[in-house]
Protein backbone atom coordinates (compact mmCIF):
# COMPACT_ATOMS: atom_id res chain seq x y z
CA UNK A 1 0.00 0.00 0.00
CA UNK A 2 1.25 3.51 -0.83
CA UNK A 3 2.22 5.93 1.38
CA UNK A 4 -0.23 8.89 0.82
CA UNK A 5 1.42 12.45 -0.80
CA UNK A 6 0.62 15.42 1.20
CA UNK A 7 1.35 18.25 3.14
CA UNK A 8 1.96 16.15 6.22
CA UNK A 9 3.99 13.90 4.06
CA UNK A 10 6.56 16.56 3.22
CA UNK A 11 6.53 17.78 6.41
CA UNK A 12 7.68 14.79 7.84
CA UNK A 13 10.02 13.91 4.96
CA UNK A 14 11.97 16.94 5.22
CA UNK A 15 11.22 18.10 8.52
CA UNK A 16 14.52 19.80 9.80
CA UNK A 17 14.80 21.94 6.02
CA UNK A 18 11.69 23.13 6.46
CA UNK A 19 11.37 24.28 9.90
CA UNK A 20 15.00 26.01 9.00
CA UNK A 21 13.71 27.90 6.92
CA UNK A 22 9.91 28.68 8.39
CA UNK A 23 12.37 29.50 11.35
CA UNK A 24 13.96 32.46 9.45
CA UNK A 25 10.46 33.48 8.17
CA UNK A 26 9.63 33.78 11.70
CA UNK A 27 12.43 36.02 12.33
CA UNK A 28 11.93 38.35 8.84
CA UNK A 29 8.56 39.44 10.02
CA UNK A 30 8.73 39.49 13.84
CA UNK A 31 11.12 42.42 12.57
CA UNK A 32 8.91 43.53 9.74
CA UNK A 33 5.74 43.43 11.65
CA UNK A 34 7.58 46.69 13.91
CA UNK A 35 8.87 48.49 11.30
CA UNK A 36 5.26 50.62 11.64
CA UNK A 37 6.28 51.96 14.89
CA UNK A 38 9.51 52.22 14.65
CA UNK A 39 8.91 54.53 11.94
CA UNK A 40 6.30 56.49 14.28
CA UNK A 41 8.24 56.51 16.68
CA UNK A 42 11.27 58.11 14.57
CA UNK A 43 8.97 60.76 13.36
CA UNK A 44 8.05 61.88 16.85
CA UNK A 45 11.83 61.61 18.13
CA UNK A 46 13.14 63.94 14.75
CA UNK A 47 10.08 66.18 15.67
CA UNK A 48 11.98 66.43 19.34
CA UNK A 49 15.33 66.94 17.76
CA UNK A 50 16.52 62.85 18.47
CA UNK A 51 18.33 60.91 16.51
CA UNK A 52 18.12 57.74 18.46
CA UNK A 53 14.99 56.16 17.39
CA UNK A 54 16.22 56.67 13.46
CA UNK A 55 19.69 55.18 13.94
CA UNK A 56 17.85 51.86 15.89
CA UNK A 57 15.29 52.13 12.77
CA UNK A 58 18.26 51.81 10.42
CA UNK A 59 19.65 49.38 12.27
CA UNK A 60 17.28 47.06 12.45
CA UNK A 61 15.78 47.53 8.47
CA UNK A 62 20.14 46.50 7.49
CA UNK A 63 19.54 42.99 9.42
CA UNK A 64 16.11 42.57 7.99
CA UNK A 65 17.51 42.84 4.54
CA UNK A 66 20.44 40.31 5.12
CA UNK A 67 18.20 37.80 6.83
CA UNK A 68 15.67 37.93 3.78
CA UNK A 69 18.58 37.64 1.22
CA UNK A 70 20.33 35.06 2.96
CA UNK A 71 16.46 33.16 3.06
CA UNK A 72 15.83 33.63 -0.58
CA UNK A 73 19.30 31.85 -1.42
CA UNK A 74 18.75 28.56 0.93
CA UNK A 75 14.62 28.59 0.08
CA UNK A 76 15.72 27.88 -3.58
CA UNK A 77 18.36 24.70 -3.13
CA UNK A 78 15.76 23.41 -0.27
CA UNK A 79 12.39 23.21 -2.07
CA UNK A 80 14.26 22.14 -5.68
CA UNK A 81 15.10 19.61 -3.50
CA UNK A 82 11.90 18.64 -2.38
CA UNK A 83 10.29 18.91 -5.90
CA UNK A 84 12.91 15.99 -7.08
CA UNK A 85 12.10 13.61 -4.67
CA UNK A 86 8.57 13.91 -4.74
CA UNK A 87 8.33 14.20 -8.56
CA UNK A 88 10.31 10.66 -8.56
CA UNK A 89 8.22 8.64 -6.07
CA UNK A 90 5.11 9.82 -8.36
CA UNK A 91 6.70 8.49 -11.14
CA UNK A 92 7.22 5.45 -9.73
CA UNK A 93 3.49 4.85 -8.31
CA UNK A 94 1.31 6.25 -11.91
CA UNK A 95 3.83 4.17 -13.69
CA UNK A 96 0.25 2.13 -14.85
CA UNK A 97 -1.42 5.42 -15.71
CA UNK A 98 -1.50 7.28 -18.80
CA UNK A 99 1.17 9.23 -19.86
CA UNK A 100 -1.01 12.35 -20.12
CA UNK A 101 -1.77 11.99 -16.60
CA UNK A 102 1.51 10.67 -15.26
CA UNK A 103 2.51 14.39 -16.40
CA UNK A 104 -0.38 16.39 -15.51
CA UNK A 105 -0.54 14.88 -12.08
CA UNK A 106 3.43 15.47 -11.74
CA UNK A 107 3.10 19.00 -12.57
CA UNK A 108 0.41 19.21 -10.15
CA UNK A 109 2.57 17.54 -6.82
CA UNK A 110 4.51 20.48 -7.61
CA UNK A 111 1.88 22.62 -6.22
CA UNK A 112 2.11 21.18 -3.01
CA UNK A 113 5.99 22.13 -2.86
CA UNK A 114 4.67 25.86 -3.99
CA UNK A 115 2.78 26.15 -0.89
CA UNK A 116 4.86 25.36 1.03
CA UNK A 117 7.49 27.32 -0.03
CA UNK A 118 5.34 30.53 -1.20
CA UNK A 119 2.33 30.38 0.16
CA UNK A 120 2.82 29.06 3.85
CA UNK A 121 5.75 31.62 4.52
CA UNK A 122 2.92 34.44 3.71
CA UNK A 123 0.46 32.68 5.44
CA UNK A 124 2.89 32.93 8.62
CA UNK A 125 3.91 36.56 7.67
CA UNK A 126 -0.15 37.27 7.53
CA UNK A 127 -0.22 35.39 11.46
CA UNK A 128 2.92 37.04 13.06
CA UNK A 129 1.49 40.77 11.34
CA UNK A 130 -2.48 40.27 12.34
CA UNK A 131 -0.91 39.36 16.14
CA UNK A 132 0.79 42.26 16.18
CA UNK A 133 -1.10 44.66 14.38
CA UNK A 134 -3.95 43.38 16.88
CA UNK A 135 -1.94 44.18 19.75
CA UNK A 136 -1.00 47.59 18.86
CA UNK A 137 -4.23 48.82 17.97
CA UNK A 138 -5.32 47.59 21.00
CA UNK A 139 -3.11 49.29 22.81
CA UNK A 140 -3.94 52.39 21.30
CA UNK A 141 -7.84 51.78 21.97
CA UNK A 142 -9.72 48.66 22.49
CA UNK A 143 -12.17 49.86 20.04
CA UNK A 144 -9.84 49.35 17.24
CA UNK A 145 -8.85 45.84 18.65
CA UNK A 146 -12.62 45.05 18.25
CA UNK A 147 -13.15 45.97 14.96
CA UNK A 148 -10.05 43.91 13.69
CA UNK A 149 -11.08 40.80 15.23
CA UNK A 150 -14.64 41.62 13.43
CA UNK A 151 -12.86 42.34 10.15
CA UNK A 152 -11.53 38.72 10.08
CA UNK A 153 -14.59 36.91 10.91
CA UNK A 154 -16.36 38.78 8.28
CA UNK A 155 -13.82 38.00 5.86
CA UNK A 156 -13.78 34.26 6.57
CA UNK A 157 -17.31 34.47 6.42
CA UNK A 158 -17.75 35.12 3.02
CA UNK A 159 -15.18 33.07 1.81
CA UNK A 160 -17.12 30.38 3.33
CA UNK A 161 -20.03 30.63 1.26
CA UNK A 162 -17.10 30.00 -2.16
CA UNK A 163 -15.38 27.37 -0.80
CA UNK A 164 -17.48 24.46 -2.48
CA UNK A 165 -17.64 26.40 -5.42
CA UNK A 166 -13.81 26.69 -5.59
CA UNK A 167 -13.25 22.86 -5.13
CA UNK A 168 -15.67 22.30 -8.09
CA UNK A 169 -14.06 24.25 -10.40
CA UNK A 170 -10.56 23.25 -9.60
CA UNK A 171 -11.70 19.57 -9.87
CA UNK A 172 -12.73 20.35 -13.63
CA UNK A 173 -9.82 22.41 -14.77
CA UNK A 174 -7.48 19.67 -13.10
CA UNK A 175 -9.28 16.96 -14.99
CA UNK A 176 -8.82 18.80 -18.40
CA UNK A 177 -4.99 19.15 -17.80
CA UNK A 178 -5.00 15.22 -17.64
CA UNK A 179 -6.04 14.99 -21.22
CA UNK A 180 -3.59 17.63 -22.65
CA UNK A 181 -0.40 15.48 -23.51
CA UNK A 182 -2.70 12.97 -25.04
CA UNK A 183 -4.51 15.42 -27.26
CA UNK A 184 -1.43 16.81 -28.35
CA UNK A 185 0.06 13.72 -29.04
CA UNK A 186 -3.10 12.68 -31.51
CA UNK A 187 -2.48 15.99 -33.61
CA UNK A 188 -6.10 16.47 -33.93
CA UNK A 189 -6.25 20.84 -34.68
CA UNK A 190 -9.66 20.40 -33.24
CA UNK A 191 -9.66 18.48 -30.43
CA UNK A 192 -6.76 20.74 -29.29
CA UNK A 193 -8.24 23.84 -29.79
CA UNK A 194 -11.45 22.19 -27.50
CA UNK A 195 -9.00 21.25 -24.64
CA UNK A 196 -7.57 24.79 -24.45
CA UNK A 197 -11.16 26.29 -24.72
CA UNK A 198 -12.02 24.02 -21.95
CA UNK A 199 -8.86 25.24 -19.84
CA UNK A 200 -10.17 28.70 -20.54
CA UNK A 201 -13.85 28.21 -19.22
CA UNK A 202 -12.41 26.60 -16.24
CA UNK A 203 -10.03 29.68 -15.67
CA UNK A 204 -12.44 32.33 -15.99
CA UNK A 205 -14.52 30.68 -13.45
CA UNK A 206 -12.31 30.26 -11.07
CA UNK A 207 -11.43 34.15 -11.82
CA UNK A 208 -14.79 35.11 -11.44
CA UNK A 209 -15.45 33.27 -8.13
CA UNK A 210 -12.16 34.92 -6.87
CA UNK A 211 -13.48 38.28 -7.98
CA UNK A 212 -16.88 37.76 -6.42
CA UNK A 213 -14.87 37.18 -2.34
CA UNK A 214 -12.41 39.90 -2.73
CA UNK A 215 -15.52 42.23 -3.99
CA UNK A 216 -17.42 41.37 -0.56
CA UNK A 217 -13.43 41.29 1.29
CA UNK A 218 -12.85 44.92 -0.06
CA UNK A 219 -16.22 46.22 1.26
CA UNK A 220 -14.96 45.04 4.77
CA UNK A 221 -11.63 46.71 3.92
CA UNK A 222 -12.86 49.95 3.24
CA UNK A 223 -15.05 50.55 6.16
CA UNK A 224 -12.32 48.57 8.78
CA UNK A 225 -9.89 51.45 7.63
CA UNK A 226 -12.49 54.08 7.61
CA UNK A 227 -13.12 53.51 11.23
CA UNK A 228 -9.70 52.99 12.82
CA UNK A 229 -9.12 56.51 11.08
CA UNK A 230 -11.77 58.25 12.31
CA UNK A 231 -11.46 56.86 15.86
CA UNK A 232 -7.51 57.25 16.07
CA UNK A 233 -8.00 60.94 15.41
CA UNK A 234 -10.45 61.04 18.68
CA UNK A 235 -7.80 59.85 20.97
CA UNK A 236 -6.78 62.08 23.32
CA UNK A 237 -3.66 63.65 23.06
CA UNK A 238 -2.75 61.89 20.29
CA UNK A 239 0.76 62.39 18.10
CA UNK A 240 1.47 62.23 14.27
CA UNK A 241 3.32 59.65 15.08
CA UNK A 242 0.57 57.59 16.63
CA UNK A 243 -1.45 58.57 13.82
CA UNK A 244 0.85 57.00 11.39
CA UNK A 245 1.21 53.65 13.37
CA UNK A 246 -2.74 53.39 13.56
CA UNK A 247 -2.92 53.74 9.40
CA UNK A 248 0.25 51.48 8.72
CA UNK A 249 -1.28 49.04 11.19
CA UNK A 250 -4.44 48.72 10.28
CA UNK A 251 -3.76 48.81 6.54
CA UNK A 252 -1.23 45.96 7.07
CA UNK A 253 -3.38 44.06 9.43
CA UNK A 254 -6.17 44.13 6.16
CA UNK A 255 -2.97 43.26 3.67
CA UNK A 256 -2.36 40.46 6.25
CA UNK A 257 -6.11 39.36 6.75
CA UNK A 258 -6.56 38.85 3.33
CA UNK A 259 -3.94 36.28 3.13
CA UNK A 260 -6.45 33.91 4.93
CA UNK A 261 -9.22 33.55 2.54
CA UNK A 262 -6.63 33.23 -0.57
CA UNK A 263 -5.01 30.25 1.93
CA UNK A 264 -8.13 28.82 2.38
CA UNK A 265 -8.61 29.29 -1.29
CA UNK A 266 -5.79 27.17 -1.89
CA UNK A 267 -6.44 24.34 0.58
CA UNK A 268 -9.53 24.03 -1.73
CA UNK A 269 -7.25 23.47 -4.62
CA UNK A 270 -4.72 21.52 -2.77
CA UNK A 271 -7.09 18.94 -1.18
CA UNK A 272 -8.56 18.25 -5.02
CA UNK A 273 -4.90 17.95 -5.64
CA UNK A 274 -3.92 15.62 -3.06
CA UNK A 275 -7.04 13.56 -3.38
CA UNK A 276 -6.60 13.14 -7.43
CA UNK A 277 -2.55 12.20 -7.15
CA UNK A 278 -2.98 9.75 -4.22
CA UNK A 279 -5.04 7.50 -6.79
CA UNK A 280 -3.92 4.68 -8.50
CA UNK A 281 -6.50 4.57 -11.40
CA UNK A 282 -7.81 7.27 -13.74
CA UNK A 283 -10.36 8.31 -11.58
CA UNK A 284 -9.99 10.02 -7.82
CA UNK A 285 -11.71 10.55 -4.89
CA UNK A 286 -13.63 13.34 -3.82
CA UNK A 287 -13.41 15.16 -0.79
Amino acid sequence: MHIKIDLPFILRTFRSRIALTWGIVLVENVLIAFVPLLIGRTIDGLLKGQMTELFWMMSILVVLGIIAVARRLYDTRTYGTIRLHLGSQLQKRTSSLQVSKRSARIDMSRELVDFLETDAPELITAVIQIAVSFAILTYFDIRLGVSAVIVVIGMIAVYGCFHHRFYRFNARLNEQKEQQVDLLAAGNRLGVFRHLRALRRHEVSISDTEALVYGGIFLLQIAFVAFNLFQGAGIPDVTAGQIFSIASYSWEYVEAALMLPVALQSWSRLSEIISRINSDNDGYSNA
